[in-house]
């Protein structure tokens, strides 16, 4: 005779009848033993609806912190503002895509006209950039081009070139001063290091990511789950400009 759980009914229950966190002891005596019943159903619904809730305040909590103190990291913002409120249930999180929706609404209501400048000058500040490295096929994309940079917001730029030193060389030859870094991207399904050059354009910090050639035909991405990185090009960003943004 199996003996390793025959203990746990007789546990449930006893504390049950002494009353610890009764009822949801007796939602698992009832489900285990009885079936389903209406008062179980109603915690469930109850339970979900606190979740979305929470789900719905950290994003707006993440996309205030991303308007206001210049984070430009969705998965830092979560973080921050799931801490902030207390929500350590990673089941709570929202989605990028939430947090962005919530960022849009954000900048609109309260940073409408100073959004618009801020996003017109990064793009004009992106732009000269591209124009210079046109040699490199300069795409821009990130927050800038999407329109949602916040307050001290970078620019993110992506070069496709087969010769990287060739990139250094051409800023040095410039006294253009720079930091190398690596980031993780994917293109396609294989994850590589990315170098990425930090720059500074008038003032205002440039991350330059190198990639080949062969990968400009690819779909990049910064997760291998993550959505592909959009990235426009000069006649692009040119347009975007003419058209007031939009």
């Amino acid at each position: 005779m199996c003996k390793g759980r025959a203990g746990t009914p007789g546990k449930i229950a006893g504390a049950a009848e002494k009353g610890n966190d009764s009822s949801l002891l007796r939602c698992v005596f009832r489900l285990r033993y009885h079936g389903p019943t209406p008062a179980c159903f109603s915690m469930s619904k109850e339970s979900k609806f606190k979740q979305q809730q929470m789900r719905v305040r950290i994003a707006a909590a993440a996309a205030r912190m991303m308007a206001e103190d210049g984070l430009d990291d969705f998965a830092l913002a979560k973080r921050k503002a799931a801490r902030q409120l207390g929500a350590e249930d990673t089941q709570a999180l929202p989605k990028n895509e939430e947090i962005e929706a919530e960022l849009r609404a954000y900048q609109s209501l309260y940073q409408g006209e100073e959004q618009r400048e801020r996003i017109n000058y990064l793009r004009e500040c992106a732009l000269e950039a591209m124009r210079l490295l046109e040699q490199f096929r300069p795409y821009l994309a990130g927050a800038v081009l999407k329109g949602t940079a916040g307050r001290y917001s970078d620019i993110d730029l992506q070069l496709f070139t087969d010769d990287g030193k060739a990139v250094e060389l051409f800023l040095l030859n410039r006294n253009i001063a720079y930091d190398v870094s690596d980031h993780r991207h994917f293109a396609g399904d294989q994850a590589r290091a990315v170098p990425v050059l930090k720059l500074d354009w008038q003032g205002v910090p440039v991350n330059v990511a190198i990639y080949t050639l062969k990968e400009e035909r690819s779909t990049l991405k910064t997760t291998l789950a993550g959505r592909p990185i959009e990235r426009a090009g000069i006649q692009a960003v040119a347009q975007l400009l003419s058209h007031g943004g939009n």
